[in-house]
């Protein structure tokens, strides 16, 4: 606190002339003016209003999941050619799914021939089935719980 200091209002260990004597003959003792100050003292403490409780949950739930499965089948089938031909053995050639390969073979005449004995024509086929199988998915969940210090208020979120 800070006071400003008036010169009429302090005495300074002088008694106050009366109004009928203009000078002071009369001296006394110094006057004690006690000075107060206040201070402040603050402290923190701790105080525990509640808590909270964190509590994990993993769940398992079933579900079919369709995986479509290809399977390949092939078909083969023998077709007789029995033609000659002037060159080596023609190549495989494809005809759309179909792949076809010469089988050749020498036969003896007056000449030395190739004679295309026959062909297989293999055909590809494709087969989707369906395969349902049961797989398990987990899932976690939090519940959290709010506990009062005494235990007798718990909340839950």
């Amino acid at each position: 606190m800070n006071q400003e200091r008036h010169p009429e209002n302090e005495s300074y260990g002088r008694a106050h002339p009366s109004p009928a004597d203009p000078t002071p003959q009369n001296q006394t003792q110094p006057i004690t003016i006690p000075v107060i100050e206040e201070r402040v003292h603050l402290e923190k403490k701790v105080v525990e209003k509640g808590s909270v409780r964190l509590t994990k949950v993993i769940s398992e739930q079933e579900v079919p999941v369709n995986i479509p499965l290809i399977q390949e089948e092939h078909d083969i089938q023998r077709v007789p050619v029995n033609q000659y031909v002037d060159s080596p053995p023609p190549p495989i050639r494809y005809e759309g799914d179909t792949m076809i390969i010469p089988i050749v073979q020498e036969v003896m005449v007056v000449e030395k021939r190739l004679m295309v004995v026959e062909e297989l024509h293999i055909t590809k086929n494709k087969v989707q089935t369906q395969n349902v199988q049961q797989v398990n998915l987990r899932k976690e969940e939090i519940r959290i719980e709010r506990l009062s210090p005494d235990d007798s208020d718990t909340t839950s979120y």
